[in-house]
């Protein structure tokens, strides 16, 4: 596989991740832990399909229990860090301030052995990130749930760019071992679900089709697809690159009726596009 193609694969994830905050909102009352259960168990089941077309057991057996307590703590923590949040602070917002984790993930990549930082890709992701702060910057307040919530995002963006550059220094491991996270997520969330959770099901047909949408895309299925992009192809134009996904997740959002559409989003697209374009033509003119 070349690495533009493991790039371009690792962009699906994005595209697919645009998707994730209305599907977290339309499975409300859903709490965050089963959320996590029941995401992560459809997307493992996935993983197992794959792994037993293309007899793949082996490739598991090769993986150290080190890096299966890696992989399932970066999915668990990232998505109840950000499915708690979603259910603190208004979504649009709290999903924003998530996606600091391109930023984060181009600003780390710099650290990674044959990788280099260059000032268009600092540019591009300041660019980026100045569109998405433009998207929050009327009416956000921080009072009550909503700064818990909002902390929380925060704190799930630094998460999954950690969880994603890592992954970068263990790209021998086969793509097969997310599954296992993905078991292993689901059997934690579990638990810890039935120890500090009620259980509430989905009230409508569009409550259960958001959840198994979860699973079977963002909350499942991207993960492979990310795995593939972060091992094999290019780490800082998918994490400039990835400036797209809130964008894109305010406008499902605002087509889902669960916020307002906001006139800052023209300017803050050009800025998300402009951010993305620099990195892209970095990279086209050292690679």
């Amino acid at each position: 596989m070349t690495r533009k193609t493991a790039t371009s694969i690792g962009f699906l994830a994005v595209l697919l991740w645009a998707l994730l905050a209305l599907f977290t909102v339309a499975s409300t009352p859903v709490p965050a832990l089963q959320l996590n259960a029941i995401s992560f168990a459809i997307g493992g089941g996935i993983g197992l399909i794959w792994i037993a077309k293309n007899r793949a057991w082996r490739d598991l057996k090769r993986v150290s229990p080190l890096v299966y307590g890696f992989g399932t703590l970066g999915i668990f923590g990232f998505h109840f860090l950000y499915f708690s949040s979603l259910r603190l602070a208004p979504p649009a917002e709290a999903g924003l301030i998530n996606y600091l984790w391109p930023l984060l993930i181009v600003l780390f990549s710099g650290l990674l052995p044959g990788e280099r930082l260059r000032p268009l890709h600092i540019l591009g992701a300041v660019l980026g990130l100045a569109g998405a702060i433009l998207v929050i910057a009327r009416g956000t307040s921080f009072a009550g749930e909503a700064g818990l919530g909002y902390l929380l995002a925060l704190a799930g963006a630094f998460t999954w760019a950690g969880y994603s550059v890592i992954s970068r220094r263990i790209g021998h491991i086969t793509t097969a071992s997310v599954a296992v996270f993905c078991l292993l997520s689901a059997f934690l969330s579990l638990i810890s679900h039935l120890a500090f959770e009620e259980t509430v099901w989905p009230a409508t047909y569009i409550g259960w089709g958001a959840l198994i949408a979860l699973g079977l895309g963002p909350a499942g299925g991207a993960f492979y697809l990310w795995d593939v992009g972060m091992k094999k192809g290019d780490i800082q134009l998918l994490g400039t690159a990835a400036y797209a996904a809130p964008l894109l997740s305010t406008g499902a959002l605002i087509l889902g009726g669960v916020t307002e559409p906001r006139l800052m989003l023209l300017l803050s697209a050009g800025l998300i596009t402009a951010g993305a374009g620099l990195a892209a033509f970095t990279n086209r003119q050292t690679g």
